[in-house]
């Protein structure tokens, strides 16, 4: 399977927007990867909507083919096709822990789950790409509850949004609803995305 292995901080930069929820990715402004950066050049309407892509894309970490089957998820579906994509990328299970805040970024909630430490309704899950519905509760293995309680003091003031409902103490985590889009704490605009597809 393919996957972005290179430094992370680079895409912020190139991208001109955290991808993570780190303090090194936090930067006020950030200067475009290189000695110099790049010249500030205007980018044309094709190259404004396909850097939107490439932000939605580095934020959930996510390939151009997964990518594509998730926008064709959302075409097909009824409602309001942003929306829809949107909810779908945001219950992945992988980024459903990083919002949790047991998980640093989204790479390391990716870890956690590829290695089967996340259960979902008590059974192992070890796909990252999984979709949570409301009414799945997720836990975690006891072998990794000190691990995620560091996690979460090292991440004190992480606002746990109002979908999940999560008890820290038992580490317990419940999903009650889809995600609405001002729920989700990445600004991005999804029609842009949807007109690149078209």
């Amino acid at each position: 399977m393919s996957r972005y292995l290179g430094p992370k901080v680079r895409l912020s930069r190139r991208l001109g927007v955290a991808i993570a929820d780190l303090p090194k990715h936090n930067k006020s402004e950030f200067v475009a990867p290189g000695m110099h950066g790049f010249r500030s050049r205007r980018l044309s309407e094709y190259g404004i909507r396909l850097r939107e892509k490439q932000r939605m894309k580095a934020h959930y970490n996510v390939l151009e083919k997964q990518f594509r089957r998730y926008m064709a998820m959302a075409k097909s579906a009824k409602g309001n096709t942003a929306v829809t994509l949107q909810q779908v990328l945001e219950t992945r299970l992988d980024n459903v822990v990083r919002r949790l805040g047991v998980a640093r970024s989204i790479w390391a909630a990716r870890q956690l789950v590829a290695h089967g430490h996340v259960l979902v309704n008590g059974s192992k899950v070890d796909i990252a790409s999984y979709q949570v519905v409301p009414g799945m509760t997720i836990t975690f293995r006891e072998k990794t509850a000190k691990l995620l309680r560091e996690n979460m003091e090292s991440m004190a003031g992480h606002q746990v949004p109002a979908w999940l409902d999560f008890n820290p103490a038992q580490l317990e985590a419940k999903v009650v609803a889809l995600p609405m889009p001002e729920q989700i704490p990445f600004q991005i605009n999804p029609s842009l995305i949807i007109e690149f597809y078209r």
